[in-house]
Formats: structure tokens, sequence, C-alpha cells
């Protein structure tokens, strides 16, 4: 037999066992009648969660991914389990969701978007999921090295996850343009977040998560319960009982040798305009702590990001101290200071273990102090957090 036909037969083999594999996912993807593709600057995890639990009070068997802090699928009783990864992230991840989701007999698969390549992200909704319902939280200058250089060029790559034919809910409030001329392309219904929408979560229902929830996350995850047919107080009540993310923003008080300190965890928001929104939430939150710490997280190969928060924070309230952790922080550092700030504002913490950092932290606390981290979770972060939380006092 000559090496041509050879090769050809090995290639008939290999296209049909791609199109074999193509049909099982399709098989799968089909059998699970409600699908949610969530995708957006911030916020993605939290509004995963959110709507998976308020379609799981409501009766439908769901099924949920986040890619967040760390990834994890949640079954339809509530239990988590961590994703393994033999190596880097890859949007192939998600056909193994699926078919886990759909021989569980789902009803419902609540994914989060993990593609961050714009092209990718429209293959992922094109080829992979094909929701029913697509979410897009909002729109931040996130990641401008990959879907930049500009926000609305942000707009326009996640705009590629939306899904034809089908339904789109969003809290973004610019763009709208750009909303409308991807929806009309795919066919797809546009659904905006209104203030009124926003109003209709009140601060009692709030209180009620255990932890730091934006209203905006929960406002956008009822409007889709909403659209599946499930009543307000019922997704509500779901909502509560759902464990957040590991990168939620969430609080835990330490009494720690005669300081009084409150640590809040808001690693998770890494542009500066969420950075910002949540530093004077929390600023205006612990008003009655006497001195104010932030804590921040880089990455060696996010300094694009370094940049952009060392170019805000002189425009931001004013923190006592700034403990800078992570990885090629004196960029963050000059560009603050080469901003305006005092370089005696700053502690280069990089390459301190936790141990160092948390004690710098505290001699820095004087006996009252509200302590916040943003920036990135990865890493120093998440060790910083983990070892906070290991002393807390119950809240």
């Amino acid at each position: 037999m000559s090496p041509i036909i050879i090769c050809l037969i090995l290639l008939g083999i290999v296209v049909g066992l791609l199109i074999v594999e193509r049909f099982v996912h399709m098989h799968n993807l089909y059998a699970i009648p409600i699908r949610i593709h969530v995708n957006g600057s911030r916020g993605k995890s939290s509004v995963t969660r959110l709507i998976a639990a308020g379609l799981r009070e409501g009766g439908h068997k769901t099924f949920a991914k986040t890619t967040g802090a760390l990834p994890r699928i949640i079954t339809d009783n509530d239990t988590e389990y961590t994703i393994f990864r033999s190596s880097r992230p890859n949007i192939i991840e998600q056909r193994r969701i699926v078919t886990f989701s759909a021989r569980n007999m789902a009803k419902a698969l609540v994914i989060e978007c993990m593609a961050l390549q714009p092209d990718l992200q429209s293959l992922t909704e094109l080829k992979l999921i094909r929701a029913t319902h697509g979410v897009i939280t909002n729109v931040r200058p996130d990641h401008l090295d990959v879907m930049g250089p500009t926000e609305r060029d942000v707009a326009m790559a996640l705009l590629g996850s939306t899904p034809p034919g089908a339904k789109l809910f969003t809290a973004e409030r610019n763009y709208r343009e750009e909303f409308h001329r991807v929806c009309n392309d795919r066919d797809c219904e546009l659904i905006v977040l209104s203030d009124a929408g926003i109003e209709e979560v009140s601060d009692e229902d709030m209180k009620k998560f255990n932890y730091l929830e934006h209203k905006e996350n929960v406002a956008l995850a009822l409007s889709v319960c909403h659209s599946l047919g499930i009543p307000k107080d019922t997704a509500l009540r779901g909502m509560w009982k759902a464990a957040p993310d590991f990168g939620a923003m969430s609080e835990c008080k330490l009494l720690f040798f005669g300081r009084d300190l409150i640590f809040v965890n808001g690693f998770a928001a890494n542009d500066p305009e969420s950075s910002e929104n949540i530093w004077r939430m929390a600023l205006e939150r612990h008003k009655a702590y006497v001195r104010k710490i932030m804590v921040i997280n880089t990455r060696a190969d996010r300094l694009d990001r370094s940049r952009q928060l060392g170019e805000a924070l002189p425009h931001w309230p004013a923190a006592h101290k700034y403990v800078v952790i992570g990885e090629l922080t004196y960029q963050l550092i000059r560009t603050a200071v080469n901003k305006g700030m005092h370089h005696s504002l700053f502690i280069n913490a990089e390459g301190m273990n936790t141990d160092w950092v948390f004690e710098k932290i505290v001699q820095l606390s004087g006996h009252s102090a509200m302590i916040m981290g943003i920036g990135n979770l990865v890493g120093s972060a998440m060790e910083l957090v983990t070892y906070f939380l290991n002393r807390a006092e119950p809240l």
C-alpha cells in the first residue's frame, strides 16, 4: 500500500472521529434545554452562581461552572468540585462541562465564559455553548492588551458571545449602539437592566446575603430568572443560600493583640473603575476605623493593569499606607509617584512571605484599621486572604 493511500486513510479516520465528536457534543448540548452563557468584565462568577441558585430554587435541575478565582463546577445539589487542569486553561474545557452536565440529566447549565481573545469568545458561543440566554454583566477597561486598546474594543469583544436567535441580558448602560447592532445582526433580543430593575432589589434583600454582593449583580440575575418564570421571592431565596465565589468581596474581623482590624477582600476587582467603586464602598461602610490600609497585588503578566492602577490611585480617597505585593511591584509604585503621590506612602513587599506581609500590615494599622485588598487574587493575594481568614473572629 502506497504512502499516499495510507495518509488518505489516516486523514479519513481523523475526519470521521471529528465528525463523531461534533455529533456527540451537539447531542449533549441540546439535551440541556436551558443554557446560559455569562460574560462581562466584572461579576461573571457571582452572576453565574446567583442565576444557578435562583434556577435551582425554582425547581430546575441546574449545573453551573465558574472560572473565577478557582475554577469550579457546581452540581444540582449545590456541591462544588474543583476543575482539574493538566495545563493552561483552554476553552475546550467547556465541552467537558457540557458532557458532564448532560450525563447527569441537567435541565439548565449556567456557564461562565472563560475566553479572552475576541475570536475565541465568539467561537465559544457559536460552536461550544449555543446559549438560549446570554449575559454580559458590564464593560470595563480590562484586559486591554488582549481585547483593547480601547474600552469600546472590549465591548465588541464581549459581544462576540451574543447568542444567535436567543436573548441577551446586560447591566451595561454604555455602548448601546454597539449592543443593538450586534443583537440585530444575530437576531437576538436585547434586555437592558434599568434603574427601576436595580431598585426592585431592596437594601433589606441585600442584607440577607452572608457576604458583600453588588445589587446590580443580583438584579441582573433576577432578570434572567424572571424570564424563565421564576418569581423574585423564590429566586432570592435560592440566592441567599448560595455559596459565594472564593474571590467574592467579603469581610473578616480580627481582634489581634488589642487591635481592632477589619479585612475586606476586594482582590477580584482589578480594573481601576471597579477597584475605586469598592474602595469607596468600603470607606463608607467602615468609617469608624481610624486607619485605612490598601493592599495591592500586581502580576508580571499584567503590567498594563499595574500602570492603570498607578495612574488612578492619586484620584481616589487616600489610604494611610499602600502595601504592594506580587510581581514587578515597582511598575505600579513608580507610576503613582510620577503622578504626584509621595513615595513614603508605599511599602514594596515584593518577594516577602505572607508572615512578613501580615506583620507589616499589623504594624501599620495602629489600634484600629480597615485593610482592603485589590488588584488580583492570584498568588500572594490568595495566600494573604487565607491568612486573614484563619485568624478571623466570627462576624
